[in-house]
């Protein structure tokens, strides 16, 4: 009788351990961007993050969610990609409007065809296919640019994977990108507080979450038998996380010399 009674108690803490674990997956990713985004909202002022992580973290939940397509992991990791994506385009639309604002472009940027004109000298608008130019590549002026962009990578990798969904190697690969690609999430704001010698700016916050965030999730993917492209690049993405933690202690404790930037176009100023 005792261990019935047992067994009818762990079972439903149980099921309440992996509901939350789940849910965990789904939105505990989101939650490092939560006081950066106050941040940058608060003081206007988007200088210390590195709009490339939005840009890592866009290309590999869209990876992953069209590798859910060939093989059909957790859902809760699925839905964790969903939630990402929105976030993502949530902190670039605010970067985006607090940088401009803050900017006197000569030109406004864009990716696609568009309207463009110099805004000082008045010259009449010149309409063109792309406004595009790799220098400015990701640092547009206006959001609208960042979601055509987003939208044509899915369309493309989207109809690629259609045609290859069949090949077992394509779908493997397709996996190991998409995890990968986000195991490389820390490297840009890692070389951005290398090249200022700093990481003033930066919410340090933001990385605990980071490394705590990654370390569950590597250890959910462990126990969960998640596909082993998870897993590999899971502990890759924390050992990045650790190096910035210790850029954080280097560079308070020991500080270096700023290294004098070379004048640039006001728009290149961020990574």
């Amino acid at each position: 009788m005792e261990a019935g009674g047992a067994e009818w108690l762990l079972v439903p803490m149980h099921q309440l351990v992996s509901w939350g674990a789940a849910g965990a997956m789904v939105f505990g990713g989101v939650v490092p961007y939560v006081p950066q985004y106050r941040d940058i909202r608060r003081t206007q002022n988007a200088e210390g993050f590195s709009t490339y992580v939005c840009l890592v973290l866009l290309v590999a939940n869209i990876l992953r969610i069209l590798f859910w397509f060939g093989r059909r992991f957790e859902s809760p990791l699925l839905w964790q990609s969903i939630i990402m994506i929105i976030t993502m385009l949530l902190m670039l639309k605010l970067c985006t409007e607090v940088r401009v604002s803050n900017e006197l472009n000569i030109k406004r940027r864009s990716f696609a065809a568009a309207d463009s004109k110099d805004e000082e000298i008045k010259a009449p608008p010149k309409r063109s296919y792309l406004d595009f130019d790799l220098n400015y590549f990701w640092h547009w002026s206006k959001f609208t640019d960042y979601v055509q962009c987003v939208l044509t990578f899915t369309g493309v990798t989207g109809y690629i994977t259609y045609l290859w969904l069949d090949s077992s190697l394509f779908v493997e690969t397709l996996g190991f990108l998409a995890v990968f690609t986000e195991a490389m999430l820390g490297v840009p704001q890692l070389y951005r507080n290398y090249q200022n010698r700093s990481t003033e700016g930066m919410s340090v916050k933001m990385v605990l979450m980071w490394t705590s965030g990654d370390t569950f999730k590597t250890v959910y993917f462990i126990l969960n038998q998640a596909p082993f492209q998870f897993s590999i690049c899971g502990l890759l993405q924390v050992f990045v996380d650790i190096a910035i933690l210790l850029q954080v202690y280097l560079y308070s404790y020991y500080p270096q010399k700023p290294v004098p930037h070379t004048a640039h176009p006001a728009s290149t100023k961020a990574l």
